[in-house]
């Protein structure tokens, strides 16, 4: 299982937002609070961000821990941002390593992260890729659940259905193939879509902007939990939390 986090809001220092809180993401690498599979989050993590005037994220990811990696520090301590996406990752057995296995993926404007693991992998693969065009799934970052599952929602996302749409449809597909740890989180830079299924998720909105994470990063007020088989869908404007279909 890993841990992830998304921001949009007033620019902010990845730093403030990613290593600087006492709880970070940073540090949930190593000490998470709210995790129930694995406790070390070493086998990779990324970050994706947003510059004015170019809705394309940039992207830092890598193989190794958070910790290890001394440009993700310089990256952070200098590079300001109005939307984020990071996580960093506990591989599931069997699941490939590398740094393509590592979130955020990315696919133009979109960026994207699973929490969580798919019961039954990889036999069940067949059933994730089921009526796929095998060309979509060859493109797959790695072989794992994650990227099997950011394939099948990226094409979702192409063809033009609506985000909060297609992360239903793939908590869906999930299931139909034996179900698991389905917490989900997409952004594009302007709104956030998530789902809860089977692993923690919290919220937080104020003056400054909204974060959703697997857990809070840190115990101050204002951090709303998100019901277990929840999707919720976030802009600066308003937080909307519901069950999922």
């Amino acid at each position: 299982m890993c841990r992830h986090l998304a921001y949009l809001g007033a620019p902010i220092g990845l730093a403030d937002l990613l290593v600087g809180p006492p709880h970070s993401l940073y540090r949930q690498s190593w000490a998470p609070r709210r995790q129930t599979s694995g406790v070390v989050n070493a086998d990779g993590f990324g970050v994706g961000w947003y510059v004015e005037g170019d809705p394309v994220p940039a992207r830092h990811r890598a193989a190794g821990p958070i910790w290890a990696d001394e440009t993700f520090v310089d990256l952070a301590r200098v590079v300001r941002t109005s939307a984020v996406l990071a996580a960093v990752r506990s591989a599931t057995p069997g699941m490939a390593p590398g740094i393509g296995a590592a979130a955020p993926f990315r696919d133009g404007t979109w960026l994207f992260s699973h929490n969580g693991a798919v019961s039954g992998w990889p036999q069940v693969a067949s059933r994730l890729a089921w009526g796929l065009d095998p060309g979509s799934v060859a493109t797959a970052d790695a072989a794992t659940d994650s990227a099997l599952l950011w394939v099948r929602l990226r094409e979702l996302l192409r063809s033009g259905k609506a985000p909060d749409a297609a992360v239903q449809e793939i908590v869906g597909v999930v299931a139909e193939a034996g179900g698991g740890t389905v917490n989900l989180l997409l952004t594009d830079g302007h709104r956030i879509v998530a789902s809860a299924v089977g692993a923690s998720l919290s919220w937080r909105a104020d003056d400054h902007g909204v974060v959703v994470a697997s857990e809070p990063f840190d115990d101050g007020p204002g951090w709303s939990d998100v019901p277990d088989g929840s999707l919720l869908t976030a802009t600066v404007d308003g937080v909307d939390v519901r069950a999922l279909a």
